[in-house]
């Protein structure tokens, strides 16, 4: 049973910054995607930003040049490094695992950007 607990969210101020951890536990296979979602109020899930167990990386172009995720293979962790925040990233953000056997999803954390 795989399980994905996500840290790090909480209020900011537009322009400021946070960093979000999604740490795995149980078994995984070796190649998978590790990414971040988010979803506003009365708004789809959105991917946000991913990242293959090799490295290769994608980000949704409203963060990019903002957002950074990068992961610890050791660790079996990944994180998001979010700077210069936008109102209009406020969102529940949610961590996700893709692997060819399942897809796991973490409980979410608020971030929330406002003066």
């Amino acid at each position: 049973q795989v399980q994905l607990v996500e840290s790090g969210g909480g209020w900011v101020q537009p322009g400021g910054s946070l960093r979000l951890s999604c740490a795995a536990s149980g078994s995984i296979f070796s190649i998978n995607i590790m990414g971040w979602y988010r979803q506003a109020p009365g708004k789809q899930r959105e991917l946000v930003a991913s990242i293959t167990s090799d490295g290769s990386t994608d980000y949704t172009v409203s963060v990019k040049g903002r957002f950074t995720i990068s992961r610890d293979n050791a660790k079996r962790t990944v994180y998001l490094q979010m700077n210069s925040l936008k109102p209009e990233d406020t969102a529940v953000y949610y961590c996700n695992l893709w692997s060819p056997q399942n897809v796991y999803w973490g409980q979410g954390t608020q971030v929330t950007v406002s003066s």
